[in-house]
């Protein structure tokens, strides 16, 4: 399996992240998600699952933060829109990301804690991870799931996956 982004300039572009334009923020959010080609998935794959994380956040806030997961996606998907995660154009099943909780930002908006939230690196360059996964069912998760629920939930059921690095600025 392949997962391709395009970068700009070896950068993640600015308008999926921290230098997203006002129509693509939502509480001051960026919500605009990056368009991901998706290839060679195992043809008895049934659904695609993914999660976007930065792992360069824990020596800033203590742990990994969670901008995007999801999961249900068609197996036949070759690509993922831009915008996707907010406008629905891919029927995909979202999970809560790091802005939900109390400890961080606490948005009550599932607009802003179950979708897509681009990066926001406060202190340098990040290494964002994206990680795709061809999974031989659908999985039973309700929107607004945990990354814990969603790792629990392909344990056993993933058939071939993909990673991509994608360096987001500060």
């Amino acid at each position: 399996m392949k997962v391709h982004v395009e970068l700009d300039g070896g950068l993640l572009a600015d308008r999926f992240g921290k230098y997203a334009s006002e129509p693509d923020r939502l509480e001051g959010f960026p919500v605009r998600s990056f368009p991901i080609e998706i290839n060679d998935v195992p043809q008895e794959a049934r659904t695609i699952a993914l999660a976007f994380v930065d792992y360069d956040a824990i020596p800033v806030g203590g742990f990994c933060w969670i901008h995007w997961t999801a999961c249900n996606l068609p197996a036949t998907t070759t690509l993922i829109p831009e915008d996707a995660s907010r406008t629905g154009t891919v029927d995909m099943v979202q999970g809560r990301n790091s802005n939900w909780s109390p400890m961080a930002h606490g948005s009550d908006n599932s607009q802003v804690h179950s979708r897509y939230c681009g990066p926001q690196p406060p202190d340098a360059t990040h290494s964002y991870t994206l990680n795709v996964y061809a999974l031989d069912c659908e999985l039973g998760l309700p929107e607004g799931f945990y990354l814990n629920e969603l790792r629990r939930a392909m344990n056993g059921h993933v058939l071939d996956q993909a990673s991509v690095e994608l360096p987001s600025r500060a």
